[in-house]
């Protein structure tokens, strides 16, 4: 989703000349329906929520995210076979049928929105990507109120959450991890709330991805950042990388 409409502390608008910005996000919306054609999958349109009656302040309208969101960070941290990956706030499955690609054990979204939900296990079913994890689940779900299985080990975020709610599903990450410990990274893209995240001290960061934009801090702007929740906090050195 759009940075400025996530609240993003980086105001693109500023940071960015309209027109090229313009330019850009036309070029990126073309490419995006370009692949959907290609893969026969349905991902590339943005929706409103209110269109489900699901408008909430604090919950984000859908867009995808990146089409190399998952590629970029699983080239730095290797999938092992007892991995899981959870995506909450999933929408129409672009990271889904990403990840099916990596041999996860599982993959699973959660999605509020039953009819956005259907779109993802279509796309699923349609896409034409090979897939190496074939243990793939859509969730209909209110991600504040679901219990996060206890063998995931990644959790993506493309910021479908501010305020509260955001402050909710950090802690069902939280609660997850005390009750079978073990690593949890949180894969976040435009991390508008990192401050909160962090505030947990239960996490830290661990890998700066910086976005595929044609401007240095439009860059930072919109990244990917990667971070550890552990059982107990051990601070590491952050690196970057161009991905």
């Amino acid at each position: 989703m759009l940075a400025a409409e996530r609240g993003h502390p980086a105001d693109v608008r500023r940071l960015v000349p309209k027109a090229i910005k313009l330019r850009y996000h036309a070029l990126l919306r073309a490419l995006s329906r370009l692949v959907d054609r290609v893969l026969g999958i349905d991902t590339a349109e943005r929706v409103d929520l209110a269109d489900f009656g699901l408008a909430h302040p604090e919950r984000v309208n859908y867009e995808a995210g990146s089409w190399l969101d998952l590629p970029r960070v699983l080239r730095h941290i290797p999938v092992r076979r007892h991995d899981v990956l959870l995506d909450l706030g999933c929408g129409k499955g672009r990271a889904l049928v990403m990840a099916a690609r990596h041999p996860f054990a599982r993959v699973i979204g959660v999605e509020l929105s039953p009819e956005l939900a259907r779109v993802a296990e279509r796309n699923l079913e349609a896409s034409r990507l090979p897939r190496r994890c074939r243990a793939v689940e859509v969730v209909v779900a209110d991600a504040v109120e679901y219990r996060i299985p206890d063998d995931v080990t990644f959790v993506y975020l493309f910021n479908p959450f501010r305020g509260r709610v955001f402050d909710a599903v950090i802690e069902r990450i939280v609660e997850s991890v005390d009750r079978a410990p073990r690593r949890v990274r949180v894969i976040y893209r435009n991390a508008m709330y990192e401050d909160r995240l962090l505030g947990t001290g239960r996490a830290h960061l661990q890998r700066v991805l910086p976005g595929l934009r044609p401007t240095r801090r439009w860059r930072e702007a919109v990244g990917v950042r990667v971070y550890a929740v552990d059982p107990g906090r051990r601070p590491v050195p952050v690196r970057a990388g161009s991905g």
